[in-house]
């Protein structure tokens, strides 16, 4: 751990300066919150429980390998402008990060940056709040280059954010006309300076990554098979069950944010249906929103789905939390979560509940919501069965005929869909009956009227 500055704590670099320590975990409660109406279904929205809201929050500390060494709930009923939490409690905890020798403080909701600043005086520690720590685990998680550089963009945009006027001793009058800057700037406005100049620069280089991901998707798109998406709160076990549906080695942990770049499989379905299967990145509650605008573009081949699996831990207490939380992102997204054609719901983790539960869930998971276990399989039929009839809607047979001098065109038509019959004709000609998209069909159709 680096020591404090004299400018307070500038937060590391994605995936860097937070990969081991001691930390203390704060998740502040404000009592006198008020449940909003949830604006779409006129539903009170729900409250997550404080002891969840804890368990997520150890979660998040965890996936950075950092190790818990005390926790607490704060129930606030005035959230001080200075510190957020009130002066009794700031003593305390810093009491507690000197005798449990801890060199971090976790809080578990947003913090200004003045917030952050005194709080770091004031516990001796450098602090984290719930922004910071989980740009620290998308850090960790990126593997592909867009999804660094979509990290680094969001961490710097962040990180602007918590430049505050510390080092009063230091400013001048700005020299010049106030373009260039110069000698004359302030220690904090040539900080300023320098992360926009990363920040416009990061931003070319995500447009230059995105614009060869365009071209690649636009690709996909020409293949003739749908597109299953799955999504869900964070650690529901989605890529878990895209390994049972896949047979893929995807990094699947008790983790949170295990998955951060999508990734992509072609599955052929027991009837012989083939898609192709997308995981996504795990939603979470509390997202802010400039980080969901960071990572829309991941989050596109939710979008562009044809159908999309919503993945729930039916085992979790805060299960129906969890849920809406994931349909407030899809709407933000465009995608209406109750739409039956467009989404499936599947209650993930019945082989955690008792033996009574399983068996009313699983009894229950055979209609328009589906029960499995990713882990044993249990349900994994019925799933494959649903998907394959949702997608079937969307699929259309197409009958062709075609001539001795048009053959050459069987080996694009094979790889548009599934062929169901062939029948070659004593002529010369093949006719046959091909299941494909809308899309393709268009295609295929221009290539009869005009094969070269």
């Amino acid at each position: 751990m680096e020591p404090l500055t004299e400018s307070g704590y500038s937060p590391p670099g994605p995936g860097e300066g937070t990969s081991t320590g001691r930390a203390i975990v704060v998740v502040p409660v404000l009592t006198r919150q008020t449940r909003g109406e949830d604006d779409f279904q006129g539903r009170p929205r729900l409250g997550r429980s404080p002891d969840a809201r804890l368990e997520e929050a150890v979660g998040l500390a965890l996936a950075i390998d950092l190790e818990p060494v005390f926790t607490d709930v704060v129930m606030l009923a005035d959230p001080r402008p200075a510190t957020l939490l009130g002066s009794g409690k700031v003593d305390e905890l810093a009491e507690v990060v000197r005798e449990a020798n801890a060199d971090l403080a976790i809080v578990d909701h947003p913090l200004t940056p003045v917030q952050q600043r005194n709080l770091e005086k004031a516990l001796n520690a450098k602090v984290l709040d719930r922004t910071g720590l989980i740009l620290e685990i998308f850090g960790r998680r990126a593997r592909t280059k867009e999804g660094s550089l979509q990290v680094e963009l969001a961490h710097l945009n962040y990180q602007r954010g918590r430049l505050v006027r510390s080092w009063t001793h230091l400013e001048r009058q700005r020299g010049g006309a106030g373009f260039l800057g110069g000698p004359g700037e302030t220690q904090i406005e040539a900080d300023r300076r320098l992360l926009q100049d990363k920040i416009l620069k990061l931003k070319r280089e995500l447009e230059t990554v995105r614009r060869t991901r365009d071209l690649h998707r636009a690709k996909r798109r020409k293949v003739p098979f749908p597109i299953v998406a799955i999504v869900g709160y964070t650690n529901a076990g989605k890529s878990t069950l895209f390994n049972r549906l896949t047979g893929a080695g995807v990094l699947a942990e008790n983790m949170l944010f295990a998955t951060l770049d999508p990734t992509l499989r072609r599955v052929q379905l027991p009837h012989g249906t083939t898609i192709i299967l997308s995981d996504t990145v795990g939603f979470i509650s509390d997202l802010p929103t400039h980080l969901v605008a960071a990572f829309r573009a991941t989050l596109e081949e939710v979008v562009e789905a044809d159908l999309v699996i919503h993945l729930r831990d039916i085992s979790d207490p805060d299960t129906a939390a969890q849920a809406e939380d994931v349909e407030r992102i899809l709407r933000d997204l465009g995608i209406d979560a109750q739409d039956e054609e467009h989404v499936v719901e599947v209650w993930n983790k019945v082989d955690l509940v008792d033996d009574q539960t399983r068996e009313r869930l699983l009894e229950q998971g055979k209609g328009p919501v589906i029960a499995v276990s990713a882990v044993t399989g249990e349900g994994i039929s019925h799933l494959t069965e649903l998907i394959e009839a949702r997608i079937s809607g969307k699929l259309e047979d197409m009958h062709l005929v075609l001539g001795s001098d048009r053959l050459r065109l069987l080996d694009g038509i094979y790889h548009s869909g599934e062929v169901t019959e062939r029948e070659d004709r004593e002529d010369g000609s093949v006719a046959l009956t091909l299941r494909t998209t809308q899309n393709r069909k268009n295609e295929i159709e221009a290539w009869m009227r005009d094969p070269d």
